[in-house]
């Protein structure tokens, strides 16, 4: 009698677990489906706010570092030179059009990243850097195989507090001589 007792006890432990499992799963079946959402316009891509030259315009604060009308100013460029900007997170290079020069290699790149811990000079194993006000200008490479990066871009480079200011000038664009003269804009 015991034993019956503790089976028929267990069948129906195990009949209410059955229904308690199941129940929920059959009225949400029975609950009428909602409808379905109208589908959303499409909303129109954003236009640019910069003249593109890649996927996205120079972040503001990337780009305030180095505007381009100090570029305009020191390298003889303007508008009708200017093909655009192609930016990234701490990256802004403004590319310009010279006459007979692939696009590629005719710009002017800004790279401003934050650092906790900024050197005072440029710690570089390729080129050698002088200073030049409160910026530091790449003088002459320190290898064979650095040279032929001297020949084609000026490097600047602004320590500040939290971040660094790297600029890196095609002599396409701006010659050395006028490479320097963006330093005084650097910020």
């Amino acid at each position: 009698m015991a034993l019956r007792k503790i089976l028929i006890g267990l069948t129906l432990a195990a009949a209410a677990g059955f229904a308690a499992a199941t129940l929920p799963g059959q009225l949400a079946q029975a609950q009428a489906p909602k409808p379905a959402a109208a589908p959303a316009a499409a909303a129109p891509a954003a236009k640019p706010t910069c003249k593109l030259h890649g996927k996205n315009c120079c972040d503001p604060a990337v780009a305030a570092h180095l505007p381009k009308d100090a570029i305009y100013k020191a390298c003889g460029e303007s508008d009708a030179t200017f093909l655009g900007e192609d930016g990234s997170k701490d990256t802004c290079k403004y590319v310009f059009k010279v006459q007979g020069e692939k696009e590629e290699d005719t710009f002017v790149q800004v790279y401003s990243p934050a650092q906790k811990e900024v050197p005072s000079e440029p710690n570089d194993p390729f080129f050698s850097w002088k200073k030049v006000g409160k910026v530091f200008v790449t003088e002459k490479a320190k290898s064979p195989k650095a040279a032929p990066m001297m020949v084609n871009s000026t490097g600047l480079w602004l320590p500040a507090k939290g971040y660094f200011v790297s600029v890196n000038a095609s002599t396409k664009v701006c010659s050395k001589a006028e490479a320097k003269k963006l330093a005084p804009s650097m910020k």
